[in-house]
């Protein structure tokens, strides 16, 4: 995992999705797109929140530090990179 502070570029709404992980079988997920700081050719992270922090809202130039965790899954032969966002707090 990364700790980062970044930018918030924009955030989409809330949906559920299915997992085992979740008594009711449903979990609440939201992708958000960060940037690096620096300006708008940096790195830039599309990453999603689940559970509680899928309902926290951020607004477009919001700079957040949050912690990232990176992993890779195997669909059908293919390989996914998937960023997750296990903390964010606005700074």
């Amino acid at each position: 995992m990364q700790t980062k502070i970044l930018r918030v570029v924009r955030q989409g709404e809330a949906f559920g999705v299915q997992s085992s992980k979740s008594e009711s079988g449903q979990i609440q997920k939201c992708n958000i797109v960060l940037r690096e700081m620096g300006g708008r050719f940096e790195n830039e992270y599309v990453c999603a929140m689940l559970g509680n922090l899928a309902a926290c809202r951020f607004y477009e130039g919001d700079i957040v530090a949050c912690t990232l965790r990176f992993s890779t899954h195997e669909y059908q032969g293919q390989v996914f990179q998937e960023i997750l966002v296990t903390d964010i707090v606005k700074i």
